[in-house]
């Protein structure tokens, strides 16, 4: 345990970070559009660099960047955009927890895409239900469903699904392919970086200067929350085995509930937490009865689950 956990400690603290960050970038005037291409450009150059230093070859592979073109779509292009969307009308609490759904998400599409993906039993799918029920609670749907709340919560929830849908096209038509994870992101968030380029002028004009303070939080939220973090998640999976990583999924949105009362001032509700505590059960209630060996249940966490997946693919390389 002393082995592993500073480094379980670090990247909780990191990813639950990361909703306080969007919300100080976005509070700053940065359009979200241009938060998720700022956290990705600057998350791309953090992973070229350790690409670079750790002297690994980019994947050449057409067909690798054609699946990482569509998997940027889906766990970062558009999610990064309807968080940062999100939080312009909700606190960073509430989209902490609402990031705490995407493994619910995750098992659904699996199970609607993935061949090998075993059909839920009585005990997963009651965690479904008892996962949505918490989504509910933490929107306060019996306010009425015209506030500017229930939309930024709906925008988050919309991140969430994008990303159970991205991991499970990941572990379809990536995680099988013998380049290591540094790689593999780094072709990712190239991809995102290069969408959002094309679309964040269009969409939100030109960049400005917002302020040292959101800029600052920018720098952090793409630099090590989108690219060191990768590599972070990698060395946890690596010391401690993807079931102390997935855990990872039950600590964020303590940090991030902490942290978005502590330094942002946001309140929190008895719906959050109550809402908080039925979202992370329900996590614990649809994950596999057995743990696997290779690759556990996909995707517990923004980028936590793709460096699960893709861990058979460089357990398999160094094993070939």
């Amino acid at each position: 345990m002393r082995r592993w956990w500073p480094g379980f400690v670090t990247l909780s603290a990191v990813w639950g970070a990361s909703f306080a960050l969007i919300k100080v970038a976005v509070d700053g005037g940065v359009p979200p559009v241009w938060v998720a291409l700022w956290r990705s450009l600057l998350g791309v150059g953090t992973l070229w660099a350790i690409l670079v230093l750790r002297r690994e070859r980019a994947p050449r592979d057409r067909a690798v960047w054609g699946h990482s073109a569509v998997v940027a779509v889906l766990l970062n292009a558009v999610p990064f955009t309807l968080f940062s969307y999100g939080e312009t009308r909700i606190s960073s609490v509430l989209a902490g927890v609402m990031n705490a759904t995407t493994p619910l998400f995750t098992l659904l599409f699996a199970v609607a895409t993935v061949p090998d993906e075993r059909r839920p039993g009585a005990r997963r799918l009651s965690g479904l239900v008892l996962g949505f029920v918490g989504v509910l609670t933490v929107l306060g749907v019996w306010r009425g469903i015209g506030s500017g709340e229930i939309a930024g919560g709906l925008a988050c929830l919309g991140a969430a699904c994008c990303y159970g849908a991205g991991f499970a096209y990941l572990r379809r038509f990536l995680s099988g392919r013998p380049h290591s994870v540094t790689a593999l992101s780094a072709a990712q968030i190239t991809c995102a970086a290069a969408e959002l380029a094309v679309i964040a002028p269009l969409a939100a004009g030109a960049p400005h200067w917002p302020g040292a303070g959101p800029a600052a939080a920018l720098l952090v939220l793409g630099a090590v929350g989108t690219g060191f973090a990768y590599v972070l998640n990698l060395g946890l999976v690596r010391s401690a085995g993807t079931a102390v990583a997935s855990a990872v999924t039950y600590v964020m949105p303590l940090w991030s509930t902490a942290l978005g009362a502590a330094f942002l001032a946001e309140p929190v509700g008895w719906n959050a937490l109550a809402g908080a505590a039925a979202v992370i059960a329900a996590v614990a209630l649809t994950r596999p009865a057995r743990p696997k060996t290779a690759v556990d249940d996909p995707a517990q966490g923004s980028a936590e689950a793709q460096e699960k997946v893709q861990e058979k693919a460089s357990a398999e390389a160094a094993r070939g």
